[in-house]
């Protein structure tokens, strides 16, 4: 497939699990109706509230949530980015979930588990303050998922912060990198959309970011950006969506690519052997 179709899904969800579930598999049904053949749903598409209630929202994987986007993609013949949600895990014991996002393919496979590694512990301007890490675990690994349009990278929101996963990704073959976030209103105004057209245009990749939008009924003062966007691989958004709930339709040119990448061979001009000497002076690895 050199041609890809994808939808954009944008939600406004609550603490209600049952009630934000139903709603984002219905525009999910929506987007494959109209012709869809890959959807990606926000992060934490499946609640927002407090701790104690995405801890007491959290599944294991396989669980019935993951078993329900299984069963959505193979009912509708698609690829499904199951956006991310809290993860249980054997150990458990600290009360920790993870941030989880997977990526099922058209007979409901799951092709891919991603947990986020950059957990979102902030205080921006004094005005709000965030700290993931108490209620998650980070993950320990980067990854990449093999498709019938060719190899995605998958990452999570503040990820979106960190360009040296996404140069790992593409230089392991990802041609379309996804970014499903809940980001925030206050740094998603100045930040968004040019922290996404920048690892677009880094990598020569699309990148497809799903968001959520609102403050799903009231969550301690949060407001999410939303925006979903989609960016081709030579920076330009070629799909955004408006301000509310709703599926928002691109069509992925993925020669696009090859051509980006050809003009602008960054990924080939890449020296970690000339970096290294501040690596060993405690800069990141």
């Amino acid at each position: 497939m050199t041609r890809v179709t994808v939808a954009l899904i944008q939600t406004d969800p609550g603490p209600d699990k049952t009630a934000n579930v139903a709603r984002a598999l219905a525009l999910v049904a929506e987007a494959a109706e109209r012709g869809a053949d890959l959807v990606a749903l926000p992060e934490t598409f499946h609640c927002r509230g407090p701790n104690e209630v995405k801890r007491a929202n959290a599944e294991p994987i396989p669980g019935p949530l993951s078993r329900a986007l299984s069963d959505t993609a193979r009912r509708h013949r698609i690829h499904l980015l199951g956006g991310s949600f809290n993860e249980l895990h054997d150990d458990a014991d600290d009360g920790r979930t993870f941030n989880t996002s997977l990526l099922f393919g058209p007979d409901g496979a799951q092709l891919a588990r991603y947990r986020k590694i950059h957990l979102f512990d902030v205080a921006v301007e004094g005005r709000f303050a965030a700290r993931e890490s108490s209620r998650n675990r980070p993950g320990e690994e980067a990854v990449t998922a093999d498709t019938a349009f060719g190899r995605v990278g998958l990452t999570i929101c503040y990820d979106l912060r960190f360009p040296e996963l996404y140069r790992v990704l593409a230089a392991a073959g990802a041609r379309v990198l996804f970014v499903p976030s809940n980001f925030t209103e206050r740094t998603g105004r100045d930040h968004w959309e040019v922290l996404l057209r920048a690892r677009a245009i880094e990598n020569g990749a699309f990148v497809v970011a799903p968001a959520t939008i609102g403050d799903g009924g009231g969550e301690g003062g949060f407001m999410a950006y939303g925006r979903s966007l989609v960016v081709d691989p030579w920076g330009t958004v070629v799909a955004c969506a408006p301000d509310g709930e709703g599926v928002t339709l691109a069509t992925l040119d993925l020669s696009r690519v090859d051509a980006v990448r050809a003009s602008l061979p960054s990924l080939e001009h890449v020296r970690p052997a000339a970096y290294r000497n501040l690596i060993a002076q405690g800069g990141p690895s």
